[in-house]
């Protein structure tokens, strides 16, 4: 399989968490994300994922497999064990719906483009953009915590095993904090990504920073 990926991106981090918990080994070329010249903009990287967006999973099989939960399902079926969804009904839906809430109301707002998108268009600058990226992030989290305060059990975001829930919450939490958002005004989110950091196939995975 071959991964593409940027080692910056929250998405990419899912993706490389899901690996190394499956101990799965891929193939990866680095996909620039940033500027209006990024490698993810150009025809060449568009003619592989036509969103220009990463990670994108290209399996053994030639099959493209784009969105980080989508690749992290199919991790999941290709190499059950260890599970990254949990075992009842009710706790994959919970855990999906965690996940989902991070990605489509919390991190779809703060992406490259999306900063591009607001310099080019309404003149906003680079303080600016920490300011709306900060924002959405508050926001999304304080009600990410409110489920999650609301059912949890375990030492995690769904039981007491990780789960795509943590995949997801793990790499947008360090986002967080690199924003200067403290992480204590979400107290079972602090506590959860503690307990995260002490296990390799995260810490070891998480997005890289800005440079």
């Amino acid at each position: 399989m071959k991964l593409y990926l940027n080692e910056i991106s929250s998405a990419t981090s899912r993706v490389r968490i899901a690996l190394a918990l499956k101990e799965l080994t891929v193939e990866v070329q680095s996909v620039g994300i940033l500027g209006a010249e990024a490698e993810s903009r150009q025809a060449a990287y568009r003619n592989i994922n036509p969103q220009g967006l990463v990670p994108a999973l290209l399996t053994d099989n030639g099959v493209l497999v784009t969105q980080s939960l989508a690749i992290i399902e199919y991790l999941d079926e290709l190499q059950p064990e260890p599970a990254l969804l949990p075992r009842t009904l009710e706790e994959r839906a919970q855990a999906r719906s965690i996940a989902l809430a991070i990605a489509s109301e919390i991190h779809a707002f703060v992406t490259p483009r999306i900063a591009l998108h607001l310099g080019a268009s309404f003149g906003a600058d680079a303080d600016t953009i920490a300011g709306w990226n900060r924002h959405w992030i508050k926001e999304g989290m304080a009600a990410v915590e409110h489920r999650i305060a609301g059912g949890r059990r375990g030492d995690f975001a769904v039981g007491d095993q990780p789960s795509v829930a943590d995949i997801f919450l793990f790499p947008q939490s360090v986002s967080a904090r690199r924003l200067g958002l403290d992480l204590a005004q979400w107290p079972n989110i602090a506590e959860i990504v503690t307990n995260l950091e002490a296990i390799p196939a995260f810490a070891e995975n998480a997005p890289a920073p800005r440079k």
